[in-house]
């Protein structure tokens, strides 16, 4: 099975995709791209947050018109996403999108040929994109419905047509909002090639439900050497699937960046508003970009020993708790003073620690736009 440590190497703008590079964290604007001021909000947003590729929707010729400045302004890679009105593409990479997103199931071949072709000449990556709900008519009636088969069997049948025309700058998602059809619709393609794959779950749902789906069926992934890219599809704010995606990262130690909550889930023994007390402070360190862990106890007799991993914490007890690092107490503060104290000894630790490996910024090998890798 081909891992993301053998997949082929590609470039989104200066972002290395695949062959062994990390595993990229992308989003997508929730704006039309008319909204030229809130989309790039949103694009550095998610930026500050950790992304490092952002997909913005070009549905027609406004959006295309738009999409020029965008790149202009934007400070991340931008891929155009492509669907049914398909001659915005030829404008979008004019204007210089770093890749095209394409769905098979939603153009016909003339469009993807011409599509492809445009993306060629530019020398920029394709995104073949395989979505579950909109598999061609043929591919659907051929393996019965739309199994993890049909979905593999359309994406090959998008590579030939890129090879065929000359292009293998590619990448390759297979999604499904099905949790175990997509986990194994990219387990068999990973067994027939070697392109790189963006992993997500699509239509996941709202944040907490859609995160817990995206962090199962990716993570089975993951875990398995699967993955060049990844996007948690969130109904919400790109940021929120940024930090989601880096949690993810970070429990499977793929990535770490940012700070890592040990909290109790409490019991009888707490004496503290615990789920108030780590939403605050969890509010006040999402500046952080190095990879810390943080503990926030409720019980003061068990919270530094049970919490000893963490590289800080406090355990709180009735209006008085204990400040300690890795599980040995060097502070006792009152309440008021127990996230004040907390921040600082974080934002002391972080100034000591290496910048975080939340962000891909390319290399020396990272090819300038329109030339081939």
């Amino acid at each position: 099975m081909t891992t993301r440590e053998n997949t082929k190497r590609i470039w989104i703008g200066p972002v290395p995709i695949g062959a062994g590079a990390p595993v990229a964290v992308q989003s997508m604007t929730t704006t039309h791209p008319q909204d030229i001021e809130g989309t790039l909000r949103e694009i550095e947003e998610a930026q500050r947050a950790g992304c490092e590729i952002m997909r913005v929707a070009v549905p027609d010729e406004e959006a295309a018109r738009a999409f020029g400045e965008l790149k202009r302004r934007s400070p991340l890679p931008l891929i155009a996403d492509i669907h049914f009105r398909w001659k915005v593409a030829f404008e979008v990479i004019e204007a210089g999108a770093d890749g095209v997103r394409i769905n098979p199931g939603t153009l016909s071949q003339k469009a993807l040929r011409e599509v492809i072709s445009a993306a060629r000449k530019a020398s920029i990556p394709i995104r073949v994109g395989i979505n579950a709900a909109s598999l061609p008519r043929r591919i659907r009636e051929r393996f019965g419905g739309a199994t993890p088969e049909a979905m593999v069997e359309a994406a090959l049948e998008a590579i030939k047509l890129s090879e065929d025309l000359g292009h293998t700058q590619i990448k390759v998602s297979l999604k499904a909002s099905d949790v175990l059809r997509t986990v194994e619709a990219y387990r068999l393609f990973a067994q027939r090639s070697s392109y790189p794959l963006h992993l997500g779950i699509t239509e996941a749902g709202p944040p907490f439900s859609g995160a817990v789906k995206s962090a199962v069926g990716l993570g089975i992934l993951l875990a398995e050497g699967l993955g060049d890219t990844l996007r948690v599809s969130l109904t919400g704010p790109p940021v929120l699937e940024v930090r989601a995606a880096y949690h993810i990262l970070g429990a499977l130690g793929i990535r770490e960046r940012g700070v890592d909550i040990i909290s109790c889930p409490t019991c009888g023994r707490c004496e503290v508003d615990l789920p108030k007390l780590v939403e605050e402070v969890q509010g006040r360190l999402l500046h952080i970009t190095a990879p810390i862990k943080v503990a926030v106890m409720g019980c003061v007799v068990n919270g530094p020993g049970e919490a000893k991993e963490a590289d800080v914490g406090i355990a709180g007890g009735k209006g008085e708790g204990v400040l300690f690092r890795k599980g040995e107490v060097i502070a006792r503060l009152p309440e008021r003073e127990w996230v004040p104290r907390l921040v600082e000894e974080v934002q002391r630790l972080a100034e000591k620690l290496p910048e975080a490996s939340g962000g891909c910024k390319g290399s020396s090998e990272s090819p300038s736009h329109g030339s081939a890798p």
